[in-house]
C-alpha cells in the first residue's frame, strides 16, 4: 500500500509525469479556460461569455443558465424568461449524458480550492478531521429549497462559495474571498474533502441530475489491480470505487455507476497498472476475472 507521500509514484514511473497527469492537466484547463471566458468582458472588453455561472450568453446566441438556481428563483416565485429555460434544458440535457457531478470537477471553481486542501493534507500527513454524513449534503439542499420557498429570495446565492468567488475575481476582496478561505480551512484542518463530499448543495443537486448519465468511470482492466490504494486516497468519493473494482466475484459490472462520482479522472492518473478508464454505462457486464489479493482493509475505506 502507498503512503501518503509517494501516491502516484509508481504511476509517473510506468506512464511518465504527462500520463499520471493527464486528466488533471485537462481539467484545470477546462476550469481556468471557463473562468477567463468569463473574465475577458469585464477585463479586456471582449465579450465572448456575458454573465456568469447562473446564468450566461456565448457569442449572444447560445444560452446556459444553472437548473439549481431556475429551480430556487421557481421556488421564490419569480417566472423565469424564455432564454433561461432554454439554457436550463441544454444544461440539464448535456449533464444527463457526461455525468451531473462532472460540473463539480471540470467547471467549478472552488474545485481548484478543495483539491489544493487535499494535496496539502496528504504532503503533510494531516490526518485528524470531523467526519459529516455524505447525506448531509441533500439536507443542506433540501434546506436551501425550502429558504426560497419561505423568503422569496434566491438567499443560497448570497452565500454560495461558487457564486462568491466568481463575483470576488471580478470585483475585489471582501467577503467572497472569506468565505473561500473559510471552504479551504475547513478541508485543510477540519474534515477531508469536507465541503464539496459532504456539504456541498450545488454537487448534490447535479448528482441528482446525473444519476443515469451516460459516461461512466469504470474499472475494466480490473483483474490488473494490485492494491495500491492509490485510487481510494486521491478520490473525493472513494465509496463509489470498491463495487467497481472489487465486486466481480459478486457478479457486479466494472462501471461505477454510483451518481457521487465525478468523473474527475484521478483514479484514472494514479493508477500505475491502468486499470481504470472511461466509457459507456450500459457496458456493464460482470466477468469471472476477479482481482487477486483484495484485502480486508477495503472493506474499511470510507
Amino acid at each position: 500500500m502507498s503512503t501518503d507521500r509517494n501516491i502516484g509514484v509508481d504511476a509517473v514511473l510506468a506512464k511518465g509525469w504527462l500520463g499520471a497527469h493527464k486528466w488533471l492537466l485537462l481539467r484545470r484547463t477546462s476550469q481556468l479556460g471557463i473562468l477567463a471566458l468569463f473574465l475577458l468582458g469585464p477585463f479586456a472588453g471582449i465579450w465572448i461569455v456575458k454573465g456568469n455561472l447562473a446564468y450566461s450568453l456565448t457569442l449572444d446566441i447560445l444560452p446556459l443558465a444553472d437548473p439549481y438556481v431556475l429551480l430556487q428563483s421557481l421556488l421564490a416565485g419569480h417566472i423565469p424568461e424564455r432564454l433561461a429555460l432554454i439554457g436550463v434544458a441544454i444544461v440539464i440535457g448535456f449533464y444527463v449524458l457526461v455525468g451531473g457531478r462532472s460540473y463539480c470537477s471540470w467547471v467549478c471553481p472552488v474545485n481548484m480550492v478543495t483539491d489544493s486542501a487535499a494535496w496539502l493534507r496528504r504532503r503533510f500527513g494531516i490526518k485528524s478531521g470531523a467526519r459529516f454524513s455524505r447525506r448531509t449534503r441533500y439536507w443542506i439542499l433540501a434546506m436551501t429549497l425550502i429558504l426560497a420557498g419561505t423568503t422569496g429570495t434566491i438567499a443560497w446565492e448570497m452565500l454560495n462559495p461558487v457564486s462568491m468567488l466568481h463575483r470576488g475575481l471580478i470585483f475585489g476582496l471582501g467577503t467572497a474571498w472569506a468565505i473561500i478561505l473559510t471552504v479551504f480551512l475547513f478541508d485543510l484542518f477540519v474534515s477531508p474533502d469536507g465541503w464539496c463530499g459532504h456539504l456541498c448543495p450545488v454537487g448534490a443537486f447535479y448528482s441528482l441530475i446525473g444519476k443515469a448519465s451516460l459516461l461512466r468511470v469504470n474499472a475494466a482492466q480490473r483483474a490488473a489491480c494490485n492494491d495500491c490504494m492509490d485510487c481510494f486516497v486521491v478520490c473525493p468519493e472513494p465509496q463509489v470505487i470498491k463495487p467497481a473494482l472489487k465486486g466481480a466475484s459478486k457478479g457486479l459490472g466494472p462501471v461505477i455507476n454510483s451518481a457521487h462520482c465525478t468523473n474527475c479522472g484521478r483514479c484514472i492518473d494514479v493508477c500505475s497498472k491502468e486499470v481504470f478508464g472511461f466509457g459507456l454505462r450500459f457496458i456493464n457486464k460482470a466477468d469471472n476475472n476477479a482481482p487477486q489479493g483484495e484485502t480486508a482493509a477495503l472493506g474499511n475505506r470510507p
